[in-house]
């Protein structure tokens, strides 16, 4: 997505009717449940004829992998996302201090262009910067001393010798002093509104929410095949599931890369643990105190995608394995609400969801073929009219009302749409088992 740069102030419109958080979730699974029936029903030929080749539960096993559980997932995101409406934001200009964390590890190349950003930002109040610099070998400080000159930023410059993101972390939320802490990753630029809009909806939401995540795409989508595809999983994969989770008040990470949390909270649950997902684990404590988790759609910063399959593989692996330490520490039952139940609960079975993929849709594609169509089957096809009626759906929320409000214009990016349809999943689903492997065997961590 072409990051053309420029504050704007959105337009927001009264609702003429309202539709409660909990009506809106029981709707949604009035539905999908309603096409999962459909899908059952359809497939019963499908399955007495597969049952005679691998038996019955087996069968069963499979087909509810590939077809039935996908199905009442994207049905469910389907209709969530028609009954979305992003609650009214009063209070658009905030001045409430906030300090922005940047663990750095050589960023030298990167980090005085991602401050300039930070310096352009249209919120009120002066932001104060702190940088982490985690042992460094590079001259990360000579560069973050020249933006503080030239911006004239309030930055200060820390130093953890203990390698990890979650120590220099840690080590700057001990110099927060303002009610909200941001964290932001040294390769990523922010628009010139994206604070503002965090801290805008913190402020009008209620008490409980404790943090909110920003809007991730990504900036160096031309570098490669891989970053084109990547566009699109951010740009409407990745949006999709978040303002899922944002509309059922548990967005399940508030990414390290941009969010903003109420510092008392980060701290009361001793701030970032020790996780390859530190973030992810961080959000589930958060929910797990009964606090909610936001997403604001609108506060929008761009990161540098993985540019080869083999630094994206390390990416999605470890994202893989953070999901497991997250539903290790706090299982889904033991959330205190109802929807951060259900939203953790999906996460326990994509791992199963996976597993399913690699072994049998990917077996069975290949003997579709030679026209063996066991695996590949009618109700496998009825999940990609879903699929294509949540992406359009995306595309369109994406398209007016959020990037036309932020001056911002989609690029045209056909074979990466192409490529992200048709084959992202087929390297996406094998990445993740491996890294549930490498979290079930604990084998060293790799960032």
């Amino acid at each position: 997505m072409q990051p053309n740069l420029t504050p704007i102030e959105p337009e927001y419109k009264p609702r003429k009717f309202y539709i409660s958080v909990n009506l809106k979730f029981w709707i949604s699974h009035f539905v999908s449940l309603s096409w999962l029936f459909f899908s059952v029903y359809l497939s019963l030929p499908w399955i007495r004829d597969f049952s005679s080749v691998v038996t019955f539960p087996i069968a069963v096993m499979i087909v509810g992998g590939i077809a039935y559980i996908p199905g009442y997932m994207n049905a469910f995101l389907v209709i969530s996302l028609l009954l979305d409406q992003q609650p009214i934001i009063n209070n658009r200009f905030p001045n409430e201090q906030v300090t922005l964390l940047i663990a750095a590890y050589n960023e030298e190349e990167s980090i005085f262009n991602t401050l300039k950003y930070v310096a352009d930002q249209d919120y009120k109040e002066k932001i104060r910067v702190v940088v982490i610099n985690n042992n460094s070998s590079d001259h990360t400080d000579r560069e973050v001393n020249r933006a503080s000159k030239a911006f004239d930023l309030n930055v200060e410059i820390l130093h953890e010798q203990k390698p990890g993101k979650f120590h220099a972390l840690n080590k700057g939320l001990q110099f927060v002093k303002t009610p909200y802490v941001i964290t932001l990753d040294a390769d990523t630029l922010l628009h010139p509104s994206a604070v503002r809009f965090l801290v805008s909806r913190i402020i009008n939401s209620p008490d409980n929410v404790c943090a909110v995540a920003g809007s991730m795409l990504v900036r160096n989508s031309r570098a490669s095949i891989w970053t084109r595809i990547q566009e699109w999983d951010y740009f409407l994969g990745i949006a999709s599931i978040k303002r899922l989770q944002g509309l059922y008040q548990g967005t399940l990470v508030a990414q390290g890369a941009f969010s903003l949390y109420k510092t008392e909270c980060v701290r009361e649950v001793q701030g970032w643990p020790d996780a390859i997902g530190e973030d992810i684990v961080l959000t589930w404590r958060l929910l797990h105190r009964n606090w909610k988790v936001y997403f604001e759609p609108l506060a929008i910063a761009f990161t540098d995608a993985p540019t080869t399959l083999k630094h994206f593989a390390k990416q999605r692996s470890r994202w893989a394995r953070g999901m497991i330490e997250g539903l290790t520490e706090v299982k889904p039952w033991r959330q205190p609400q109802l929807f951060t139940k259900y939203l953790t609960g999906i996460n326990l079975m994509m791992p199963y969801l996976d597993v399913v993929y690699t072994l049998c849709w990917i077996p069975g594609l290949i003997l579709a073929f030679f026209g063996i169509y066991w695996i590949v089957g009618l109700t496998t096809i009825l999940v990609l009219p879903l699929t294509f009626i949540s992406y359009g759906l995306l595309y369109f929320y994406q398209k007016y009302f959020v990037f036309k409000k932020l001056n911002l214009r989609i690029r045209k990016n056909k074979l990466g749409f192409i490529l992200f349809i048709l084959f992202y999943q087929l390297v996406m689903s094998p990445v993740s088992v491996w890294g549930y492997l490498q979290e079930f065997f604990k084998l060293k961590r790799v960032w």
